[in-house]
């Protein structure tokens, strides 16, 4: 990596969430699950209790995206941003679809189905895989002492290297809106969003500085290589890792 590339990226990982890697044993996970969802959704609280049977498993990459659409019914998500929205409905765009959902769950980036039964995602992931539409380039991440290692392997086309942070538990008292009264335990519930790199189908090894992120209670990050459609709207994910900090049991 040249200097000024360094230097164009480092502001970026001096506030990378994690302590210690956990990058799926050097395994390419069985798939991506990105769940949106929301607090104020009397749809999403099965969502986000099945979401959490796929936070705790070790051979997939679960992300949960809070979206703000929900929030005029009566309580606003304390987890959303409009980032998040803004990425699901560039999902629908990506997808051709004329609009968004809650629960909805992205697989892999390239598909969709309500994120309700942890058994089926988990089902259709494994579908996918089968039918060449799973992950295929390995991508591994690794952190020792104060750098953050990442290696993409080789493949085919050309993809973003995405860092996507999140807090690994939050539990919230929801007082008003349709799930008033509910405590709900929301897992891997993304913060940020951002483009690290870019591969062309070689080998690609990024080194960066990994400070521990102090903003936004962040305590891991996922690694996604994702493709892009011809508009720029996330699409496929060809491989992805995940690093959980050392107090994100």
């Amino acid at each position: 990596m040249t200097s000024t590339v360094f230097a164009r990226y480092a502001l970026v990982f001096m506030t990378v969430a994690c302590t210690s890697a956990q990058a799926q044993d050097g395994n390419t996970p069985r798939g991506v699950i990105e769940l949106f969802t929301s607090q104020g959704c009397s749809s999403c609280p099965p969502a986000d209790r099945a979401f959490e049977r796929l936070a705790q498993m070790s051979d997939v990459v679960a992300l949960a995206y809070h979206v703000d659409y929900w929030n005029y019914i009566g309580w606003n998500d304390t987890l959303a941003t409009p980032e998040n929205t803004g990425r699901q409905y560039a999902y629908a765009r990506s997808l051709g679809r004329s609009g968004v959902y809650t629960p909805q769950a992205i697989l892999n980036g390239r598909d969709h189905l309500k994120g309700t039964d942890a058994d089926e995602v988990t089902l259709k992931l494994d579908r996918m895989r089968r039918e060449g539409f799973g992950l295929s380039v390995p991508v591994s991440a690794t952190r020792k002492n104060e750098e953050l290692t990442i290696t993409v392997g080789q493949g085919h086309g050309k993809a973003d290297v995405v860092i996507v942070y999140f807090r690994r538990k939050e539990v919230v008292d929801v007082l008003k809106g349709e799930n008033i009264g509910k405590e709900v335990a929301y897992w891997n519930s993304v913060t940020d969003v951002q483009t690290v790199g870019m591969w062309d189908g070689s080998e690609l090894h990024l080194v960066l500085p990994a400070k521990v992120m102090a903003k936004d209670g962040n305590d891991g990050c996922a690694v996604l290589l994702q493709t892009s459609s011809a508009k720029g709207e996330p699409s496929a994910i060809l491989g992805a890792t995940m690093i959980i900090g050392k107090d994100g049991a």
